[in-house]
């Protein structure tokens, strides 16, 4: 097990750093602006699955294979971020109807399975990801304790953090998206949402 002081100490520290705007909020803030907190949600998981896979990776030594050769992230980057333009670019073409509105085509397109995979593959193909959980998850595992335990209770800690964060995120997406309909403003709402989700697209792929 771990110790309390322990966990007093990387429950408030992984909270900073997963409250802050990153690649996957700013995703989980643009898709809750465009197709709603429901359907975020299953990006969300698949973010999630993403996340525990590199947590998991990281402690056993894998993430210090994947960051020595770059090129195997290559083919993840470029098609999770060029899936994303595509949705940018879609969103920034529509001009008085909400692009990924649930009445129309587009929305329609995004299956349930594809927005997991889209949230599984900006977990997995950021870099900067993986060399974060290099750097934060180790020192908290102690090498005379069962090792599964440990990372089981960090992990757990670690998705929970971060299935809040993402839905904070989704909902304030949500409730921007409101506003902007009452004013009218729905050509607005969507030029910022098309440059949003080109935005993390970009920062996937190049970043």
């Amino acid at each position: 097990m771990i110790e309390p002081a322990v966990l007093t100490l990387f429950i408030p520290t992984f909270f900073v750093v997963s409250i802050t705007p990153g690649m996957c909020m700013t995703l989980a803030l643009t898709m809750g602006m465009t197709i709603g907190v429901k359907k975020t949600f299953y990006m969300v998981w698949g973010e999630l699955l993403g996340v525990a896979l590199v947590s998991v990776a990281a402690v056993c030594g894998v993430a210090a294979i994947m960051l020595k050769y770059p090129p195997l992230f290559l083919v993840l980057k470029y098609m999770g971020g060029g899936y994303l333009v595509y949705l940018g670019i879609q969103m920034l073409r529509s001009n008085e109807n909400l692009s990924l509105d649930k009445n129309t085509l587009q929305c329609e397109d995004i299956s349930p399975k594809a927005l997991m995979v889209q949230g599984f593959v900006t977990a997995i193909a950021n870099p900067k990801g993986w060399a974060f959980m290099i750097s934060l998850l180790p020192p908290f595992i102690s090498p005379s304790k069962p090792f599964l335990p440990q990372i089981s209770i960090l992990v757990l800690i670690i998705l929970t953090t971060e299935f809040f964060c993402l839905l904070l995120y989704s909902n304030g997406g949500r409730i921007l998206t409101r506003v902007l309909e009452k004013q009218g403003n729905v050509r607005l709402l969507n030029r910022i949402s098309g440059l949003l989700m080109g935005g993390v697209g970009i920062w996937l792929a190049f970043g």
